[in-house]
């Protein structure tokens, strides 16, 4: 089951079309070059970076993927993910991503 963060980040090539993406994601549809941000599979990382694509397999349908972010392409997912590494510590002096968006919400 996919859950979105009330709090999404998006990277600049996606700000304009990410309702529409979100809502092809929502409904398994096909999506190209897109990128989710994910909290961790493994509680000792900060967060996983999946291919939208990568949602279609049965393993993700089965489980809870916390969508907290969205980009086009690697690189700019990467970036992102760097952008949101910087705010949460800058604001919390710490790596506790799960406790920070659980604050903000």
């Amino acid at each position: 089951m996919i859950l979105w963060n009330e709090t999404m980040y998006f990277g600049d090539n996606v700000k304009k079309k990410h309702r529409r993406i979100m809502h092809q994601i929502e409904h398994g549809r096909f999506v190209s070059g897109i990128f989710c941000i994910t909290f961790a599979s493994n509680e000792a990382n900060l967060f996983d970076i999946l291919e939208a694509k990568e949602l279609l397999f049965p393993y993700y349908k089965k489980r809870d993927v916390h969508i907290v972010g969205l980009a086009k392409g690697r690189d700019e997912a990467c970036l992102l993910v760097r952008d949101m590494i910087d705010e949460i510590y800058q604001e919390t002096g710490g790596f506790d991503v799960r406790k920070y968006f659980s604050n903000k919400q």
